[in-house]
């Protein structure tokens, strides 16, 4: 795709820029054609470079911000807008290019803003930035939610230099609307499609982040999650995602779910990736309590990787968090001898010995109040444009919409529309509940019983059909613990199920960030089980 941008460089320089971005099997190396009017996809597959490499291109100067942000711009025409048609992407922010030039010149003058310097990156579209872009968190009530304001989390990273590409669609509401939707699905972006298998559900609710990062749309994204949202999508698309510690990462201004187990994080390629994406991200706003010790508690987490990080550690295997698929058992079992081979010492814990079923309830009575809570505190503060001012408002609109309501309805909206205020002692008894039966008497307990450093289990099963008529088809998941607790949770490719993806989680303590990175990062360099999407139309 021309652009007028580029008069002032040859043709043959842009090509090979672009193409130093992506090895194309099917075109030995040059830039991806626009996809054909076939099922054959095959010119799109790309192996895309790593937001570490990238960084370190801009920043040594053999590539200009310019040229990749255009890259990336072009790639998304290809595969996002024709194609595969992923729907992953929501929005552009059309000032990208203009920033990457800004920041280019800055570079020649021997000014390095930090360690993303020119690095375009995709944020989900529950989080604000000053662009004009809206804010929707894919419904349709937030279309003219155009905040002008960037989250605590996008100043960061355009204090480190980062250019903001675009939003990524999402599960409608962050998944938080009906008990039968259908992940990825929004109003707004309509289905996202898993880039492996495009008949196959990317996860969610940061669905488009997923899909874009498995697919090389951007050089990293940006997820939210409050039970699986990161690491679900970050498993199903065959790539690395980070659940933070909750309160290590700034929350003010994304459209909420739970003040208790809200947080943001990345969801890039590579554990090095993530490390780089969470030391940026990291720290604490005078806005979010939640936050308050978060600069005591960040690191340079790069610093923490380490091939060799697995010899010696004792490692639980949270048997109970597996079993519900025989395949993705079996590439448990891999990746549980690769543990081995780094030289880790595997503990069996067969039984999780508290109440899984209790905690699930009482972590259901705290979202429930603290959404209507949340996002009627988030929409105090938008625009004129935006209407709705209370969950009844969003539920109104909800009703008279028959684009919102097409294939699923709202009885989550309609049940926190009822559920107790944040002084009520309903809601008071089940915080405390879940957060018990979750960290110490969950992860805690199950460490120290154990002597363990970390646990590993499945993050879940392969990807499942898309079905906007039943809804989603889970086979398990490993994300509630860490996700109530509030504590870390880190996924990284394990292999695949028949051309899907699954992944295979670490998580420990509250803020061992730092100790399951490097964990991770040792069974990645190990493993190499990471592999580029085919965009099959189905399974072959």
């Amino acid at each position: 795709m021309w652009s007028p941008q580029w008069s002032g460089e040859t043709i043959l320089k842009r090509f090979l820029a672009i193409a130093s971005l992506f090895v194309a099997s099917a075109c030995q190396g040059e830039t991806p054609p626009a996809a054909p009017d076939t099922d054959d996809f095959s010119a799109l597959v790309a192996e895309p470079k790593s937001l570490v490499t990238i960084a370190a291109d801009i920043a040594e100067k053999r590539i200009t911000s310019a040229l990749v942000v255009q890259a990336f711009l072009d790639r998304i025409a290809a595969v996002d807008d024709a194609g595969p048609m992923l729907n992953a992407v929501l929005a552009l922010n059309p000032n990208a290019l203009a920033e990457a030039q800004a920041l280019d010149a800055l570079l020649a003058e021997g000014i390095s803003k930090g360690p993303l310097h020119g690095v375009p990156i995709l944020l989900k579209d529950n989080i604000d930035t000053s662009d004009p872009m809206p804010t929707t968190a894919g419904s349709l009530a937030l279309q003219l939610n155009v905040t002008g304001r960037d989250a605590p989390l996008a100043s960061r990273l355009r204090a480190a230099g980062a250019v903001i590409l675009g939003k990524t669609n999402l599960s409608e509401w962050a998944n938080f609307r009906s008990t039968a939707s259908t992940s990825g699905w929004s109003a707004v972006g309509g289905q996202t499609r898993n880039p492996h298998v495009l008949d196959r559900n990317p996860c969610g609710s940061s669905s488009g982040s997923g899909a874009a990062m498995a697919a090389g749309l951007a050089a990293a994204a940006i997820g939210t999650e409050t039970d699986g949202s990161i690491v679900c999508p970050a498993s199903a698309n065959g790539i690395v995602g980070l659940k933070p510690t909750v309160g290590l990462v700034s929350r003010t201004h994304i459209v909420p779910i739970s003040a208790t187990q809200d947080t943001a994080g990345p969801m890039v390629l590579t554990v090095a990736d993530a490390a780089l994406l969470l030391s940026v991200i990291a720290g604490t706003d005078p806005a979010d309590p939640a936050t308050a010790e978060a600069d005591a508690r960040k690191q340079d987490y790069s610093a923490a990787l380490d091939a060799n990080a697995l010899q010696g550690k004792r490692i639980g295997v949270a048997r109970f968090e597996a079993g519900y698929h025989a395949p993705t058992d079996a590439a448990f079992a891999e990746a549980l001898s690769v543990l081995e081979e780094a030289g880790a010492v595997l503990v069996e814990i067969k039984d999780f010995g508290g109440d899984m079923s209790a905690m699930g309830a009482a972590e259901y009575t705290v979202l429930l109040a603290e959404f209507r809570a949340g996002v009627e505190a988030y929409l105090a503060t938008a625009p004129e444009g935006v209407k709705a001012r209370t969950l009844a408002d969003l539920i109104a609109f909800n009703a008279a919409t028959a684009a919102e309501t097409e294939f699923f309805g709202q009885e989550i909206f309609e049940q926190a529309a009822k559920a107790p205020a944040l002084t009520d002692k309903a809601y008071l008894d089940a915080k405390a509940t879940a957060a018990r039966l979750a960290g110490p008497e969950g992860i805690d307990r199950l460490l120290t019983a154990n002597y363990v450093v970390a646990l590993v289990a499945p993050t879940g099963g392969p990807a499942w059909p898309t079905d906007p008529v039943n809804g989603d088809h889970f086979l398990g998941s490993s994300s509630s613990l860490a996700a109530v607790s509030g504590y870390p949770h880190i996924t990284v490719p394990m292999g695949e199920v028949r051309d899907l993806p699954v992944g295979l989680s670490f998580f420990g303590a509250k803020w061992s960030e730092g100790t399951l990175l490097g964990l991770a990062y040792a069974y990645e360099q190990k493993s190499q089980a990471r592999s580029a999407p085919e965009f099959f139309r189905t399974l072959p």
